[in-house]
């Protein structure tokens, strides 16, 4: 019996009692792909499908706890950084990160949730800008988180300039999805300090999803921890995401909610038609 058989990725996020986003995405997603799943808990949300009512940020203390224990016990391969809930956590995070230079970093800005709800101030964004994104390896923002991280107020913004503004705050690749952008189709651009690495289209899929960022991100942290190259990472995380939107399913009454488990679910079907 093997004592590490798959790649173990650590993930920093807070809970979602839905199950759509937050830490209950990134295990799904990362179990989904092979990997095994650690969590470290930043905040506790009261949400369903529909949205957030309230949000109680863990104490930073015991943030460093939790990633200091887990990471003394098990060889992590990957970090990954969903909702942090408060500058004081930003400021822990980038305190462990800090120990462990050679493992890529997965940094998701979760500003907000898909449904509009606020999740960081100004003073977490700049905490982010200085104490976190330095470490990261890649930082997979929307349209409009790319334009908070920046303080972009110009009245043509330009996706270009956002993620050279954003490489030059020390990460070393930036992807911009196109979810909120009116394009007939997803259009997600992944840049690096030459410019753009690839650029990749997606059919545009109706209605509205809960935790697709998370997916996308925690996929990418997957198959960073399995050994693959970025572009290759970042091009297999869009589809498998895609994938799980495609699938998607909605159990109550907000969102619609990647199914990240799509694969499990067509082989059933295969196996009982034979």
């Amino acid at each position: 019996m093997s004592t590490h058989p798959f790649p173990i990725v650590l993930s920093f996020a807070a809970t979602d009692p839905s199950g759509g986003a937050g830490l209950q995405a990134d295990i799904l997603t990362l179990a989904s792909l092979g990997c095994h799943p650690l969590s470290v808990v930043t905040g506790i949300t009261v949400q369903d499908s529909a949205g957030v009512d309230d949000l109680l940020p863990m104490e930073a203390d015991w943030v460093i706890d939790q990633a200091r224990m887990i990471l003394e016990d098990m060889p992590v391969a990957a970090f990954k950084i969903g909702l942090i809930g408060s500058t004081d956590n930003v400021a822990a995070i980038a305190e462990i990160v800090a120990d462990y230079p050679d493992i890529p970093l997965v940094l998701d800005p979760v500003l907000a949730s898909g449904a509009g709800d606020e999740f960081a101030t100004e003073e977490l964004i700049v905490a982010m800008r200085e104490l976190l994104i330095p470490h990261t390896m890649i930082i997979t923002p929307n349209s409009i988180e790319a334009r908070r991280l920046v303080d972009d107020d110009e009245e043509e913004p330009s996706l270009d300039g956002w993620a050279r503004r954003i490489r030059a705050l020390g990460c070393e690749y930036v992807l911009i999805t196109g979810t909120h952008e009116n394009t007939s189709q997803v259009i997600n651009t992944l840049y690096n300090r030459g410019g753009k690495v690839r650029s990749d289209s997606w059919q545009r899929l109706p209605g509205s999803y809960h935790g697709s960022g998370c997916t996308l991100a925690s996929a990418i942290a997957g198959l960073l921890a399995g050994g693959m190259e970025m572009a290759d990472a970042v091009k297999e995380a869009q589809e498998y995401t895609w994938q799980t939107l495609k699938a998607g399913f909605r159990p109550g009454m907000g969102q619609f909610i990647p199914d990240r488990l799509f694969w499990a679910r067509n082989e059933d079907n295969e196996t009982s038609q034979n």
